[in-house]
């Protein structure tokens, strides 16, 4: 309880909510849906879109629609959610729930339904402010965010239409790991295969894959921040 408190900030009501938000199906020997966090992080994505779409229209309100959707994909990406989740320390919550080998897909997993289970607890305002504060004010220069563009097959596409060349997609396996579905793709270059990458979405594999391309040709825009 104490380490909870001091992670939201606020003394939680329902102890058994956020129990259930670091309780990851994979540790669950096949209990039913509802007593493992997919339902919760369900509801916390959705609540956490919400919030972030709010705090950046508020914020930049001289900005178009096209900036606001790339600023608001580069905070609840999927790889912004499991650094931020690791810093804040939820593979400790994890292991205490019985998980003794934590992923980082796991850990962005818990920081949606642990936004899940802050929402169900004490509402949509407290909520705001423990994102607000605790998760945007606290994990990510935003500063930083708006000139850092990550979006890699973006930038090779980019590359492609300037230098007059074709790109392509190609799904090589699709396979079981960690009970989820994980996809290796390759990206193509006037049919030549010049990168692959696999990660659990086929989204997120295609960017894997284009950033190794834009490194190979050369061609990339940004450097990532330091990981």
């Amino acid at each position: 309880m104490r380490s909870l408190s001091s992670l939201l900030g606020f003394i939680p009501a329902n102890l058994h909510l956020y129990k259930l938000a670091f309780l990851h199906k994979s540790y669950t020997h096949g209990v039913q849906m509802s007593q493992n966090n997919e339902r919760l992080e369900y509801l916390g994505d959705a609540i956490l879109g919400t919030i972030v779409a709010e705090y950046l229209f508020k914020k930049y309100p001289n900005q178009n629609e096209g900036f606001l959707t790339k600023m608001r994909s580069k905070i609840v990406k999927r790889k912004s959610l499991n650094e931020i989740a690791d810093q804040m320390g939820l593979d400790v919550f994890l292991i205490q729930n019985g998980v003794d080998n934590v992923s980082h897909s796991m850990l962005g997993n818990a920081l949606e339904a642990l936004v899940g289970a802050v929402y169900l607890d004490v509402g949509y305002q407290r909520t705001r402010r423990f994102v607000i504060y605790k998760i945007i004010k606290g994990y990510l220069n935003i500063k930083e965010l708006e000139t850092f563009d990550d979006n890699y097959k973006s930038q090779l596409l980019e590359w492609c239409q300037k230098h007059n060349r074709q790109v392509s997609y190609k799904v090589l396996s699709k396979f079981k790991f960690d009970n989820r579905d994980r996809f290796k793709v390759s990206v193509l270059i006037d049919n030549v295969d010049q990168a692959s990458a696999e990660d659990f979405s086929k989204k997120s594999a295609e960017q894997l894959a284009s950033k190794k391309a834009l490194k190979k040709l050369g061609a990339m825009m940004v450097e990532e921040v330091a990981e």
